[in-house]
């Protein structure tokens, strides 16, 4: 089996940067253009958003049941079923971040946390990570939504959004791999 984990300096598919220019720069996203020399030796361009990366949370209730908000997404001009999730603060901590989140947007706070992986949910075009916690020991101290943060909180069990999945309900990635990292610790 091929190691997938092997030095990128080294990799034939490696694309060297030759120059870089930030062409956005907003308050969440920044947008880059850079040069670079492709495998071939041959010129090329790629444009891609520096994101500060995010963390989403498997919270998991005494019953087995799973925390999910829904929450609308203006990209996409609709509401979608997720998993708790939030961007990193500069400086912040992952396991402080998955914390933080867990509570401010769902009002629960995990006493065992354990880190499962990470997931790069647009690899074309982002070098975001997503860092994937599961909470367990989870006890209600109540939310704190961020201004114009608007959720609706809801619980199911593993199954039934595994099925949602499978029938267009559940559509967000990060959700998605996290179930997947579910399924194998608590299946």
């Amino acid at each position: 089996m091929h190691d997938l984990r092997h030095d990128t300096a080294h990799d034939p598919l490696h694309e060297e940067q030759q120059s870089s220019e930030q062409v956005f720069g907003g308050k969440l996203l920044q947008v880059y253009r850079d040069a670079v020399r492709l495998p071939d030796g041959r010129p090329g361009l790629r444009e891609y958003i520096k994101h500060p990366g995010a963390v989403v949370v498997i919270p998991v209730c005494e019953d087995g049941t799973l925390i999910f908000e829904r929450q609308f997404r203006y990209p996409l001009r609709r509401a979608f079923l997720e998993l708790p999730a939030g961007k990193i603060d500069p400086g912040e901590d992952i396991l402080a971040c998955a914390r933080r989140e867990l509570q401010e947007e769902t009002g629960y706070v995990g006493s065992h946390w354990r880190h499962l992986g990470v997931m790069h949910p647009c690899i074309g075009y982002s070098d975001e990570r997503i860092e994937i916690f599961l909470a367990t020991g989870l006890q209600h101290v109540g939310h704190a939504w961020d201004d114009g943060e608007f959720l609706e909180i809801t619980r199911m069990p593993l199954a039934e959004a595994r099925a949602a999945v499978f029938d267009g309900c559940i559509t967000d990635a990060k959700t998605i791999t996290a179930l997947f990292w579910a399924e194998r610790e608590l299946g």
